[in-house]
């Protein structure tokens, strides 16, 4: 009995162990690739974009209001209307300007007779020199007072001081105005002035002839390209930000002064490494690739990124052009394991894409 019982136990130490001991036994190469997508980092055209908020504003803009205080006699605009540069607005009364230009005139055809009759007789040397001088300017003061009245006079037909477009009209027939008073408003908004902010750190990239696409969410289609025309010499001590301006062509008239807009400012001039989005491994605050070196051996490394786009990354450090990197298939890698590639993600087209082109060379034999 008590030999029965040692056999049984030493039957089950032998199954135990032998399992044990044909695991051990196994190679350790035999484990199979981890079937993998990957992509080359490379230099590639990557458009420098910074995003800002920007408020149109009128190539040149003006409150039309009168110079003088008077009554409005006539009203020669429509409103919306385009009026050319010198155009007639508003015509004020005008009776005592015209007034005011009879007795200067004829003030100053007194005045021209005084002054040759004392030259005549300054001739004769009935009068001294002085008194032909004192004549001379009383002359001149009435020509000037003439010139003053035909001023006022000319202040009571307003008039456009540039091409563009009226706004609004405030008055109306027989309204007494003052130079207070807003007429009406004239805006050329043939071209939109688009001022906008961006970061102080920026200022080392910015130059006058950069590209801004605008966009407005009256007209969530388009895009509204521009140039940026100047850079304030200021840089605001609260914010931190500095001012740009663009200008962006408007022959549409689609864009109004004050519409708010969406900006993004390009440097079509700025090359970067990139890496497909999907093959950054971010870890809290650190960023991660699977870098294939020499035999498919996967090396996992630290990579320091910048700006991005749909599906790109810019790399600022840790990688150099021409590595490889896992593209698909992160999940599945450690560092030190080896891949078996199957297909590459050209930088810049999509996964599904490179799938797609991978599964089919598979199904017709080609090498990947």
């Amino acid at each position: 009995m008590r030999l029965h019982r040692h056999l049984s136990i030493a039957l089950v130490l032998l199954c135990l162990v032998l399992p044990a001991r044909s695991v051990e036994a196994q190679p350790r190469g035999s484990a199979k690739a981890t079937r993998v997508l990957v992509a080359t980092a490379k230099s590639i055209s990557f458009p420098l974009a910074i995003d800002a908020l920007g408020t149109a504003k009128a190539n040149e803009s003006v409150d039309i209001r009168p110079k003088i205080s008077e009554t409005i006699r006539a009203i020669t605009f429509e409103e919306g209307q385009r009026v050319e540069a010198g155009q007639s607005l508003v015509e004020l009364a005008n009776e005592q300007a015209s007034a005011g230009v009879a007795v200067a005139t004829a003030n100053l055809a007194d005045m021209e007779n005084q002054f040759r009759r004392a030259r005549n007789l300054f001739d004769t040397r009935a009068i001294s020199a002085s008194e032909l001088d004192q004549r001379s300017a009383q002359r001149d003061a009435a020509h000037a007072e003439l010139n003053a009245a035909k001023a006022r006079l000319a202040d009571t037909d307003i008039r456009a001081p540039f091409a563009g477009r009226i706004g609004l009209r405030y008055v109306s027939l027989g309204s007494l105005v003052t130079p207070q008073t807003v007429i009406t408003t004239l805006d050329d908004t043939e071209i939109i002035k688009l001022d906008f902010d961006v970061p102080e750190t920026w200022i080392s990239r910015l130059k006058r002839g950069l590209t801004t696409l605008a966009r407005s969410a009256a007209w969530p289609e388009e895009i509204f390209r521009g140039q940026v025309v100047s850079i304030d010499t200021r840089v605001d001590p609260v914010s931190r930000t500095v001012t740009v301006r663009a200008v962006v062509p408007n022959s549409s008239g689609r864009l109004r002064p004050g519409m708010f807009l969406t900006v993004t400012l390009l440097r079509e001039d700025v090359m970067a490494l990139v890496v497909p989005e999907q093959s950054i491994v971010p870890e809290q605050s650190q960023q991660f690739v699977f870098v294939i070196g020499d035999g498919n051996t996967i090396e996992k490394r630290e990579i320091h990124t910048a700006r991005r786009r749909p599906g790109q990354v810019e790399v600022v450090g840790g990688l150099a052009p021409g590595e490889r990197v896992v593209a698909e298939g992160t999940q599945k890698v450690r560092p030190g394991s080896k891949v078996e590639i199957v297909g590459e993600v050209i930088v810049g087209i999509d996964l599904d894409v490179a799938k797609a082109k991978s599964n089919a060379q598979r199904q017709t034999g080609a090498a990947p």
